[in-house]
């Protein structure tokens, strides 16, 4: 079978952007060309990422740094560590890439993020928040080994501030290196608005009263960028004013020299700023403001939005509607509905209210929602401490962050016994996205802990009554994992089903195959029923429901009476939903053999899911081959 590769069709490139096949095409530059570099960047994000989706407003926020970041340093012999490295979409222009942004996040073609393997310049891959201080720094630590003379320049947004990751670098730097320097890219937004004390106090900064003479003071400063006056840029402002911006003196206390805040859209400030602060011998922060979605009307006016979306009409910003609704949207509704009739229910979320569709919750019933930040370990904890006084917390996380969370789980939740609910959105595979995305590994990591019980339903109804389930379940840890998009079965039934604690449910009888398919994986199995009752085999079908406890008494029934056993499931082989299976057949001492039908033992690449299913042979056509050896010896 062959897979459809990247649209092939041309980016639309201006003359001066055409023309930047390195960063030393940005050195070339005519200093007033750069204004004009950066709309023919713009423009170039606005149409491509409109066919193809993508990361658009906060790459329109960075535009003007990252011009200035290759205005100034030099890649790859200097590096720049970008957090989450959703943002990397220009530095990927201007570093001989631009002809390719068309294809970004399609199969073959640019990753969402940067990748080590994609381009000498992208020297750390990242897709969670809170890690480039930590790799930055120990990169300008390696240098300082290898006696370099190169620099570090770490880029993190205010929201990464809210990271437990960030904050443990913060403590060591100045401890670590002398030449390194933080850019903190502050504008109000993660992927949702930002909550927190840090984000109060930065939102704070802007909008005071005396916010616009300080900043333009010290834009002033770093206009006369002869080294006294620079340097009072950092300890010159005003004694009150400096008060009133960083109480305490925020990062020096950190062994750190701040810089700013200065408008991060005036590129010829910025590479006169950064022609400075390369020639420091000590740690700095350079506080810049910028627009999340600058230089688009829809991307400003809906920055949660224009985050990270699929494909829109430039026009107006519109995305298509309709269709059912998502896993997600399932979650947010039931969740609220469930809190309504039960005052001790809450709901708690990691700066992803939209993306958990916890916004339903935080609309309806907002004295009972927590949006903790990017901080999946104390969001973790925060669900421990409230359920210990009674409090139901349903904790919405998507699989891949909640990896963050592990010890949590374990340590504070499983040990204590105590009834937090999990709820791992986008478990699966996670497409355009990619690797750092795929919730591909949340069964290996959560089914040997003690206690749990671990769900997923097959289609939008199960979901529901899972849902019931842990809401009413108050003897210990619950964990549900469900699909990014929508789940198959709709509408939803009107009355409840009781679900009973490792209960499969057997849809079809057989006697020469036993199909299990799990979750999403389900209707991958019924296809493939179909295909060998073509062949004349009588197939048995179940809906496992549970991955931990397993129904051992169907599995075992079917394992006894079939020929052979195939399972599928949207994980990783190892250690996942299949490997249950064979562990529990082989202690029972069956010695049927099971097949199993999930990603293979890598990192698997962004594309469609169709795409990538046929590719790794996730296919009714690819279990019906492997399960044909067996009956046709």
């Amino acid at each position: 079978m062959t897979t459809p590769l990247a649209s092939s069709e041309p980016p639309a490139l201006g003359p001066l952007l055409s023309g930047i096949h390195s960063p030393e095409d940005v050195k070339a530059l005519a200093d007033q060309q750069l204004p004009l570099l950066a709309d023919e960047i713009r423009h170039s994000l606005i149409t491509s990422l409109a066919k193809t989706g993508g990361h658009l407003g906060p790459n329109l926020g960075v535009v003007e740094l990252t011009i200035a970041l290759h205005r100034v340093f030099s890649t790859p012999q200097d590096k720049f560590v970008f957090d989450v490295a959703h943002q990397g979409y220009v530095h990927k222009m201007l570093t001989g890439r631009a002809d390719q942004i068309h294809t970004i996040r399609t199969y073959k073609g640019l990753n969402g993020f940067l990748l080590r393997s994609e381009s000498a310049h992208d020297c750390y891959g990242a897709g969670h928040a809170g890690t480039c201080l930590s790799a930055a720094l120990g990169m300008a630590a390696a240098r300082d080994l290898l006696k370099e003379d190169t620099h570090v320049v770490a880029v993190a947004g205010d929201a990464a501030f809210t990271c437990g990751p960030t904050l443990e670098a913060l403590n060591n730097i100045a401890e670590t290196t002398r030449k390194f320097i933080v850019v903190l890219n502050d504008n109000e937004w993660s992927i949702d608005k930002n909550v927190g004390a840090i984000a109060k106090y930065f939102n704070a900064l802007q909008t005071h009263s005396t916010y616009a003479a300080v900043r333009n003071t010290a834009a002033n400063f770093v206009e006369r960028i002869a080294g006294k006056a620079v340097r009072n840029l950092a300890h010159k402002v005003e004694e009150g004013a400096k008060n009133l911006l960083f109480p305490n003196v925020l990062f020096e206390k950190f062994g750190m020299r701040y810089y700013g805040p200065i408008d991060g859209h005036d590129v010829g400030l910025l590479v006169k700023t950064f022609e400075h602060l390369k020639t420091l011998n000590e740690p700095v922060v350079l506080h810049i403001i910028t627009e999340k979605g600058r230089g688009y009307q829809p991307a400003l006016a809906n920055p949660g939005k224009f985050h990270g979306l699929g494909s829109y009409n430039i026009e107006d910003g519109s995305t298509s509607a309709g269709g059912p609704p998502t896993a997600s949207e399932i979650f947010g509704r039931t969740v609220t509905d469930l809190a309504k009739a039960d005052e001790s229910i809450v709901a708690i979320t990691a700066a992803m209210p939209g993306g958990t569709r916890l916004d339903i919750f935080k609309n309806e019933l907002p004295e009972r929602y927590y949006d903790v930040g990017i901080a999946e370990e104390h969001a973790a904890l925060f669900a421990c401490g409230l359920a210990t006084r009674g409090i139901r917390p349903f904790l919405a996380i998507y699989s891949t962050f909640m990896q963050r969370a592990y010890d949590m789980i374990i340590h504070d939740m499983a040990l204590q016994n105590l009834p937090v609910r999990l709820c791992m959105d986008r478990g699966g595979l996670s497409g355009d996205d990619g690797p750092t995305h795929h919730g591909l590994f949340d069964i290996g990591y959560l089914r040997h802990v003690p206690g749990l019980i671990f769900m997923q339903p097959k289609d939008e109804t199960e979901m529901v009554d899972m849902l019931h389930f842990m809401a009413q379940y108050d003897d210990g840890p619950t964990a549900i994992r469900y699909p990014r998009g929508p789940i198959a079965g709709t509408p939803i039934a009107s009355q409840r089903s009781k679900i009973e604690i490792g209960k499969a449910e057997v849809v079809a009888d057989g006697s020469d195959v036993a199909l299990i398919g799990l979750g999403t994986m389900f209707e991958v199995a019924e296809q493939a029923k179909k295909l060998l009752e073509e062949k004349g085999f009588s197939v048995a079908l179940i809906n496992p429901r549970f991955i931990k406890p397993l129904d051992a008494r169907v599995l075992t029934e079917y394992a006894s009476k079939c020929r052979v056993v195939c399972t599928f499931e949207d994980h990783v082989i190892h250690n996942g939903f299949g490997a249950a299976v064979i562990e529990l057949l082989h202690d029972a001492g069956i010695k049927t053999p099971v097949e199993r039908i999930a990603w293979p033992d890598e990192f698997v690449e962004h594309g469609k899911p169709d795409i990538l299913r046929a590719l790794h042979h996730l296919t009714p056509e690819a279990a019906v081959a492997k399960v044909l050896k067996h009956l046709t010896a």
